[in-house]
């Protein structure tokens, strides 16, 4: 059979075209591929923002007046003041604040009620969970609290100024094992003297009437973190309470409430 010149120009035209249309579809195809794979790359490379909270409107404000007199510059612990400083340690942050290991309190909540408790509340515990899981967002600059104010919430914890606060005072009445008490005392906190590694007890009063007082609940505390529990409201134990709890080995001042002047000072 004979084949036109006409025909097979045509034929091989057909041929070239197809193979281009073939080759031109592979390329369209590593091309959306590439750009897939780097989107998924980009995704990846930034935590997915699920949560309102923020660095600079609610997490800063915590840190301050419960980390930070510690975590800074200067400080006993690594930088927790900027947001830079505190983004790459989120996870770990959430974990020691679930644990209650940070701040470094050593009681447990509830049990005793103390003006001075270092330990984080359950909204709080939420927030810094939800921004920890949520992508950590920093926030914006206006929503930060002044700078000028930092000492000033510092000051709400124990650990203000680099040294743990001993507060010993005269007339405190210093009890090992269980102590009844021969006159009537106001208690205004505790503090612990000495104690075994790892100690974990709870501290009560018996009343002469019967009822039962819950003063402190140990739990976790390290020496090197030493300080006062001061209650939110000094507790008026009359002439034959019991302290009981405080296991061998153990001392806790009972802290009476300090003069009005020194108070003021």
């Amino acid at each position: 059979m004979k084949i036109s010149v006409l025909s097979y120009c045509c034929a091989l035209s057909h041929l070239r075209f197809a193979s281009y249309c073939c080759a031109l579809s592979r390329l369209r195809f590593a091309f959306a591929a590439i750009v897939v794979i780097g989107f998924c790359a980009t995704a990846q490379a930034h935590d997915i923002i699920t949560t309102p909270v923020t660095w600079d409107r609610e997490i800063s404000r915590i840190f301050y007046s419960r980390c930070i007199a510690c975590h800074r510059e200067g400080g006993t612990a690594f930088s927790l003041v900027e947001y830079k400083e505190t983004f790459p340690w989120r996870t770990a942050i959430k974990e020691e604040v679930l644990e209650r290991r940070m701040p470094p309190w050593g009681a447990v909540k509830g049990f005793g009620d103390f003006r001075n408790d270092q330990a984080l509340t359950p909204e709080q515990l939420e927030l810094i969970t939800s921004w920890s899981q949520g992508g950590s967002p920093e926030g914006e600059e206006k929503d930060l609290p002044d700078k000028d104010k930092l000492d000033e919430m510092m000051k709400e914890s124990v650990w203000f100024g680099n040294e743990p606060r001993a507060d010993h005072r005269p007339g405190e009445i210093v009890a090992s094992g269980d102590l009844k008490l021969i006159k009537s005392f106001t208690l205004d906190g505790l503090l612990l003297k000495t104690l075994p590694a790892n100690s974990s007890f709870q501290v009560i009063a018996e009343l002469p009437d019967g009822r039962i007082e819950p003063l402190l609940w140990i739990d976790g505390y390290k020496p090197q973190f030493a300080h006062p529990f001061l209650f939110r409201n000094p507790l008026e134990l009359p002439a034959g309470t019991v302290i009981s709890g405080i296991p061998s080995g153990t001392s806790v001042a009972l802290l009476p409430v300090l003069p009005e002047k020194a108070r003021k000072e």
